[in-house]
């Protein structure tokens, strides 16, 4: 919670056009003049105008009074007159505008908008970042706006805080309000939500952040999902261990419903070739009349099990390395993400191979071969020793980082194509755009990293094929290459692909099921 400050400058509420809330009618309310438009530099002018070519229903608008608003603006908080505003100029200027903010803060700042990495802002970056920071701004206030009539009052904070996992009283929602309330009205309009907010830095602000976390629901039974992030709201409450019992109970039922697809892709992956071809339909007889109808589960059992032990690994060791990162941040940048979730991947991965093992292994018998796990995982151990749970370790731990990355780089952008199109009154996206944004990202993901998948699979089951040649990971990339050709690396896609959509939505569906049984509130 920021404490109370005093009143804003005239000069800094004037920056923006003084709607009286987004989309309204209104025009805009003049601002100080002081530097004429031709002192602007005509570099720069297109830009300006371009801002305000949609008054209130864009970013920034106010015509050639804005320009001159904003230039007055940039040169009040240039105290050097360098032509660029560093952190000590925001820290003097702001200061001087009766703003105070930490050094944390005005790094944030100067960061966001540094696009040249020249440690500080010029005019054109300046605008840019007053740009997209008021968009931000716009879009959290029509999400905490719930009676859509342009004010937020006490009782729309306490919801929204409950929407959180956060639980106030009503005198501390009003202590919020007066923190920003100018005209004594109890309500926060959205000039005095925008003046408020000005020149803070708004990278993560709540709402954004939680419609659309690229949560761990999106189960498609693979195991190299960056974890999910809790706010420190929903680990101090609780509710954390709540979101990950309803996604793990949510790929348990998504798993276990796509396993025959599953299995199939295994199969496909270890005993398909260009001279012994395996389809779908055929997959699917060969299996049923070998084992019947319930063969097509085999496996499914170890890859539901797995699911609490590898969640639960992930989610403390992304924890614990994001302390290390020493990130000040609630939630990581997408960079540091990559970095933290890979790592805790690896190490989740590492503590759950050998299941990965039996659950191929399991896949892969044939009737009769083994009575249950514990006497697959006996026999593993007998016959070829301790070294044989971690067969295709090395390329499962490859896998990850271009799973994860383009997972996430997906994801990100078009989450963020979705936001600079769609995101005029709000920035919840709506249950199709995350479910096809989680699938589109998700099947990237899988793309990037089959080779290397089919390979540790091929390795996984070397020792329980007769005659199988016990290769490297780099002696199985050639043999595959010289023998299938590079199409030899992506056998067992097609089914692979078939359990993407109905693996996201059906998690997706038991999911916020049991969230409601589980009393979490929803996101």
């Amino acid at each position: 919670m920021q404490r109370p400050r005093s009143l804003v400058s005239p000069l800094l509420s004037g920056v923006f056009c003084q709607c009286e809330a987004p989309g309204s009618e209104a025009g805009p309310r003049a601002g100080p003049g002081v530097v004429p438009t031709a002192a602007v530099n005509s570099s720069v002018q297109p830009l300006v105008a371009a801002l305000a070519t949609d008054p209130c229903g864009g970013s920034l608008c106010g015509g050639p009074e804005h320009e001159r608003r904003l230039y007055t603006l940039f040169q009040e908080l240039d105290v050097n007159r360098d032509g660029g505003i560093c952190v000590n100029d925001l820290a003097i200027g702001l200061r001087r505008l009766g703003v105070h903010r930490t050094e944390w803060e005005l790094r944030k700042i100067v960061k966001a908008g540094d696009k040249d990495l020249d440690g500080q802002l010029d005019f054109e970056e300046f605008v840019h970042y007053l740009r997209d920071h008021e968009k931000k701004l716009r879009l959290v206030f029509k999400s905490l706006d719930k009676k859509n009539d342009g004010r937020i009052d006490s009782q729309e904070i306490m919801q929204s805080l409950r929407d959180l996992g956060v639980n106030i009283s009503e005198q501390q929602a009003e202590k919020i309000l007066k923190s920003m309330d100018k005209n004594g009205t109890m309500t926060i309009d959205w000039n005095e939500w925008r003046d408020y907010h000005l020149l803070h830095p708004a990278e993560n602000i709540p709402e954004i952040i939680l419609y659309w976390k690229h949560s761990t629901i999106f189960d498609v039974g693979e195991n190299l999902t960056v974890p999910d992030e809790f706010t420190v709201e929903e680990r101090q409450t609780g509710m954390w261990w709540r979101h990950l019992v309803a996604g793990g109970g949510a790929g348990a039922v998504s798993r276990t419903c796509t396993a025959p697809l599953d299995r199939l892709k295994v199969l496909m992956q270890v005993h398909a070739s260009r001279n012994n071809k395996m389809y779908i339909v055929g997959g699917f007889t060969q299996m049923i009349r070998e084992g019947g109808f319930k063969s097509l589960w085999r496996g499914n059992g170890i890859n539901v099990l797995k699911i609490a032990p590898e969640s639960a690994m992930k989610f403390m060791a992304y924890e614990q390395i994001k302390r290390l990162m020493g990130s000040d941040q609630e939630t990581l940048r997408i960079h540091e993400r990559l970095v933290a979730g890979s790592l805790a991947g690896a190490i989740a991965q590492s503590s759950i191979y050998p299941m990965e093992v039996l659950k191929t292994r399991m896949a892969l018998r044939k009737t009769g071969q083994y009575s249950g796990m514990l006497d697959c995982g006996k026999k593993i151990l007998f016959k070829e020793g301790v070294t044989a749970f971690y067969k295709g370790y090395v390329p499962n731990m490859l896998g990850i980082i271009p799973y994860a990355g383009i997972d996430l780089a997906v994801y990100e952008t078009l989450k963020n194509a979705w936001l600079q199109r769609y995101a005029i009154n709000s920035a919840d996206p709506g249950v199709f755009v995350l479910l096809a944004c989680g699938t589109i990202s998700s099947t990237c993901g899988q793309l990037a990293s089959y080779p290397l998948a089919l390979v540790r699979t091929r390795m996984q089951a070397q020792a329980s094929i007769e005659g199988s040649p016990q290769t490297t990971m780099m002696g199985l990339f050639k043999q595959i290459l010289n023998t299938e050709g590079a199409f030899g690396l992506y056998r067992g896609l097609a089914p692979n692909f078939m359990k993407v959509i109905p693996a996201v939505s059906i998690s997706y569906v038991v999911y916020e099921n049991l969230k409601i049984t589980l009393g979490v509130q929803s996101r």
